[in-house]
C-alpha cells in the first residue's frame, strides 16, 4: 500500500490525504516522510504568483535532510491539480531574500512554477488523492480571507 500524508486546515479541520510518488520521486518522498516522523503546523499562504498554490514553509523541527542533496525527480513547471511539491532555495540565492525557503507547496487548481527568477522547475514527490474538493475550498478561501494554519503529517503510520 502506497505511503500516505494527511494535511488539515487546523480551524476548521478539513482534512485531505496526499498519496506520496514513492516510484517516480523516491529520495524526495522519503526526505519528506522522514522529515514528518512527528506531525508540524505552520502558517500556510497562497501563492498568488504560482496561480491555484497554497505554500507551507517546513518548520525548523522537521529540517531533518540536506536540502541540496535531493535529486531532480520528478520535476515539472506545470503542476496539475492535487500535485505537492518540494521546493528549497538557499540563503541569498535571490536579492532580498537572507533566509531559506525549506517549501512544500500543494496546487488545488491550475498552477505553473513561474516566479521572480523565472521559471522553476519543482520536484512532485506527491498528490491529493482524498478530499481535493474540500482542499480547493479552503485553499480559494485563502485569497478572500488571508493565511491558514494548517497541520502536516503521516496518515496511519
Amino acid at each position: 500500500m502506497a505511503r500516505q500524508l494527511y494535511v488539515r486546515f487546523v480551524a476548521s479541520g478539513t482534512t485531505s490525504l496526499i498519496t506520496l510518488y514513492d516510484d517516480a520521486a523516491p529520495r524526495t518522498a522519503a526526505a519528506i516522510w522522514d522529515a514528518l516522523k512527528a506531525p508540524v503546523r505552520n502558517t500556510s499562504l497562497h501563492a498568488i504568483f504560482a496561480g491555484q498554490e497554497i505554500m507551507l514553509d517546513l518548520p525548523e523541527s522537521a529540517r531533518t535532510f540536506d536540502p541540496t542533496g535531493i535529486p531532480d525527480e520528478h520535476q515539472t513547471c506545470f503542476p496539475s491539480p492535487g500535485d505537492c511539491l518540494w521546493f528549497y532555495q538557499g540563503a541569498n540565492a535571490m536579492k532580498g531574500l537572507e533566509f531559506e525557503m525549506w517549501e512544500i507547496g500543494m496546487f488545488y487548481g491550475s498552477g505553473r512554477t513561474f516566479g521572480p527568477l523565472g521559471w522553476t522547475p519543482v520536484n512532485i514527490f506527491g498528490t491529493i488523492t482524498d478530499n481535493l474538493e474540500g482542499f480547493a475550498a479552503e485553499c480559494a478561501d485563502m485569497r478572500m480571507t488571508g493565511a491558514k494554519e494548517l497541520e502536516l503529517g503521516r496518515h496511519g503510520a
